[in-house]
């Protein structure tokens, strides 16, 4: 599949990462792999050339075991120069990005392992499930009023973010409100039964042209009986109280709009998100796998983990975004174009990797994902 990536990939890829831009800045550095520059940069035009993304799983060398040893031998060489405490401030946030930058690699793994072992027709287990799935409903699906009026956005406070979190700005928010968790399993499953897969008129046109074209009928990884699913456990029975995941922006959308709702603008959600604290079902927890909401549903529940949830707000620069200079400031700003905004993390994310302001962006199309739905409504 052309968004995925051999997990050996992954590991030299983020290896690089600290080469490139962390270690290649000291004077007189010489890569260990020269050669490796071309196979293991990821998009980074400035830097020169790079391996075709959809031929990524060609690459049969460098070995698993010369990866491996790539990376044993740059993490030396980072601690040799830690070691000697010439960390400047640029230098220091380098090293923070390079390390949040991994976090990211380590949910694509998990996302792209699931991709690749979905299609093997042995099915195999990525990890043995290792809690039983939720069996009590979920809290009553209801509507919460948001904030209204003029509010801030954006990354101001101290510690990491990306520059596309930034900067810190004023938006306008209209009477609305969010729904006090995601959409389950059993409320898409309806969807599917009423025909909304067959309903021209719930989709956006180019949803609907992705959806005959590709010929979906289900979330991705679930089976034709829509009671079982491929989870990183192998097939599994579909939990009917957890949130509906690997659906497109597109299945969202329509499924917005045969509910009567429509999907949150990234400023609504945000808003709500500033007011919670940055817990929920990540990877740590080793569940791997999206867990009914618990809680009462007068307040919000699930905004972080579970399921990265779609917006309706397309991936574009705030007012007086500025891109970094040189080929860092390639990371997030060059992608803003024909993709949508998701927020809050899933079952896969790291824990400690996510903030209220923290934006994720896919192409419409895109399923792979934990990617799941929150509805919202004008108020």
């Amino acid at each position: 599949m052309p968004d995925a990536s051999p997990a050996k990939w992954h590991l030299a890829h983020t290896t690089w990462f600290f080469e490139q831009f962390l270690l290649a800045r000291r004077p007189g550095y010489r890569p260990l792999h020269p050669e490796w520059n071309y196979l293991f940069n990821s998009y980074y035009q400035s830097l020169g050339s790079m391996h075709a993304r959809p031929q990524r799983g060609l690459l049969s060398r460098p070995t698993l075991g010369e990866v491996l040893d790539y990376r044993q031998r740059i993490d030396e060489r980072m601690l040799e120069l830690l070691a000697r405490d010439e960390v400047d401030a640029e230098f220091a946030a380098l090293l923070a990005l390079g390390l949040n930058h991994e976090q990211q690699h380590q949910e694509l793994l998990l996302t792209d392992i699931k991709h690749l072992f979905s299609l093997n027709p042995l099915q195999p287990v990525f990890r043995e499930r290792a809690t039983a799935p939720g069996t009590g409903p979920p809290p009553g699906l209801r509507f919460l009023r948001g904030r209204e009026g003029v509010a801030q956005i954006g990354h101001g406070e101290d510690g990491f973010a990306y520059d596309n979190e930034t900067p810190r700005h004023r938006v306008l928010l209209y009477a609305h409100a969010l729904a006090n968790r995601a959409v389950t399993n059993a409320e898409y499953r309806a969807f599917i039964e009423d025909g909304g897969y067959r309903t021209p008129t719930l989709w956006l046109s180019d949803g609907w042209d992705a959806a005959c074209a590709q010929a979906w009928q289900r979330p991705l990884y679930w089976g034709q009986d829509l009671q079982s699913e491929f989870t990183l456990a192998g097939v599994q029975t579909l939990d009917d109280a957890a949130p509906v995941c690997h659906v497109s922006f597109y299945e969202a959308d329509a499924f917005a709009r045969w509910a009567g709702a429509r999907l949150p603008t990234e400023s609504e959600w945000e808003s709500a998100a500033q007011q919670r604290a940055v817990t929920g079902n990540f990877a740590d927890g080793g569940t791997l796998r999206p867990r009914p909401a618990t809680g009462e549903c007068g307040e919000p529940l699930q905004l972080f983990g579970d399921v990265w949830e779609w917006t309706s707000s397309p991936y574009v620069a705030y007012p007086g975004f500025s891109p970094a200079a040189g080929a860092i400031g390639e990371y997030n700003g060059k992608f803003m174009c024909g993709q949508w905004v998701l927020r809050g993390g899933s079952c896969v994310t790291p824990a400690g990797h996510l903030r209220p302001s923290y934006r994720n962006f896919f192409k419409p199309d895109a399923r792979w994902q934990f990617s799941g739905i929150r509805l919202a409504q004008d108020a």
